[in-house]
């Protein structure tokens, strides 16, 4: 759809929302702002750019404002079941969601990364190997910068790494990315998906607009996605850490190889790679499958893979004082990837447990505990969860906290001279921060105020 002359209304006024408004009026739509909060809920100025350029509908009764629309643009997160919006698809009315926007108006080549865990990490080493490579490359998408904010920047030949959240598939139409990869799916946003069967096939729209001269590339130890084979017209291209593959990226006799229709190409050892952890081995068997894709040099890809340091939130050293390592583990907002930073651990450590209820079970994280997961400190909306499950799988070393800073200090208190304090909370933040960044940021501080 060309949007020039459009009039076309953006749901959601946080980022990706501001970011999609920002480009149809580039390409000069008429855009009318709207969000269920008012003006005044919002910090002030955040509209102001907008001012004589658009029209604003915050806290409007929405059902008035699709009227006149002729198109919907949504912001992740945004449900397609609201009924404004299954009015506005019944009656013929494009509905479409930030990324396809910003998918719409790029020249450059993408790279989609989805998966329950680990997306952010594999983004960003993806994006870096390609960076390494001399591509013009841009990290966007659910890593933080919206795909709409920089799409018009892009020219052919350019590549845009995209973080790709199965809320943010929910709405495409066109989107096809050259090379996509699904990193594994297990349980997680069942409050907003019910089933996994429906988060699953939200997963796999990824694919679906790919043709046979694409590539997917799979997690072959993940019995979810290894169950996708088929369901692509794309090429797959598997990875596992587990076993040694006739066709993909695995280990053989200690070295990292990525086997293709040439030959077998070897990479490198997983002891040389900077990032901890046998979840990170994972993410980087992804990310060698996606460049390898492109054809990007093994030795590029080698030298990546040594230097990357990982992002922030995710498994990140803080500070060590009075022999005790803090590390923040805030991107850890489900039970696996908690599971997956907890064996990461190589010293006996204090877990920091809690937040937003998702609906997810914590039974199967304190099953899975090893020895070095010495005490949990139970916090938030899912303090009495984490109790009953804890009880349930004969785990007592549970303590709770009346705040975040609160649980802070107590881990603290617990930990001895060579301990971790790890905050891994296997929930979102939303029941006491905006996002899992302020509230990595908070631990920082309170870490770094001791």
């Amino acid at each position: 759809m060309d949007y020039k002359g459009k009039r076309v209304m953006v749901v959601g006024m946080a980022k990706s929302g501001l970011a999609s408004a920002r480009l149809l009026l580039d390409v000069g739509a008429n855009v009318v702002l709207y969000d269920m909060k008012t003006a005044e809920q919002f910090p002030k100025d955040t509209f102001s750019e907008f001012e004589g350029h658009a029209e604003l509908a915050l806290g409007a009764d929405p059902d008035n404002v699709i009227k006149d629309c002729d198109a919907l643009v949504l912001s992740p997160g945004v449900p397609m079941d609201l009924s404004f919006i299954l009015q506005a698809r019944q009656i013929g009315k494009p509905v479409i969601g930030e990324i396809e926007l910003g998918f719409h108006y790029s020249m450059a080549d993408f790279v989609a990364i989805t998966g329950t865990n680990g997306k952010t990490t594999t983004t960003a080493l993806t994006g870096e190997i390609f960076k390494n490579a001399g591509f013009c490359t841009y990290v966007l998408g659910n890593i933080g910068i919206p795909i709409a904010g920089e799409a018009l920047k892009t020219k052919k030949g350019d590549v845009v790494v995209a973080e790709t959240a199965a809320l943010q598939l929910d709405s495409i139409d066109t989107y096809r990315p050259h090379a996509c990869a699904v990193l594994n799916v297990t349980e997680d946003h069942l409050n907003r998906y019910v089933t996994m069967e429906n988060y699953t096939a939200s997963k796999e729209l990824i694919f679906k607009n790919q043709t046979e001269n694409d590539f997917c590339v799979l997690n072959y130890d993940n019995a979810i996605t290894r169950e996708m084979e088929g369901k692509q017209k794309s090429k797959i291209i598997w990875f596992s850490r587990q076993v040694r593959l006739d066709r993909g990226v695995s280990i053989d006799k200690g070295c990292i190889i990525s086997v293709e229709e040439d030959g077998i190409h070897e990479i490198c050892r997983p002891e040389q790679i900077k990032i901890p952890g046998a979840h990170n081995l994972e993410n980087s068997l992804a990310a060698i499958a996606l460049a390898r894709c492109f054809g990007i040099f093994e030795t590029v890809i080698r030298d990546t893979l040594m230097t990357f340091p990982g992002v922030e939130h995710r498994i990140e050293f803080v500070r060590e004082l009075d022999g005790i390592r803090y590390i923040n583990d805030s991107k850890g907002t489900n039970p696996d990837a908690t599971e997956k930073a907890a064996a990461a651990m190589t010293r006996p450590t204090v877990l920091i447990l809690g937040g937003y209820d998702k609906q997810s079970s914590f039974l199967a994280l304190f099953e899975g505990f090893g020895p070095l997961i010495k005490n949990v400190v139970a916090i938030g909306a899912t303090q009495e969860k984490i109790l009953n499950d804890a009880k349930t799988a004969g785990y007592d070393s549970v303590s709770t906290a009346d705040s975040f800073e609160d649980a802070v200090n107590k881990a603290r208190g617990l930990a001895e001279s060579g301990w971790n304090v790890l905050l891994s909370p296997a929930c979102a933040s939303y029941d006491m921060f905006s996002d899992f960044e302020q509230r990595g940021r908070v631990f920082k501080s309170i870490v770094n105020s001791f």
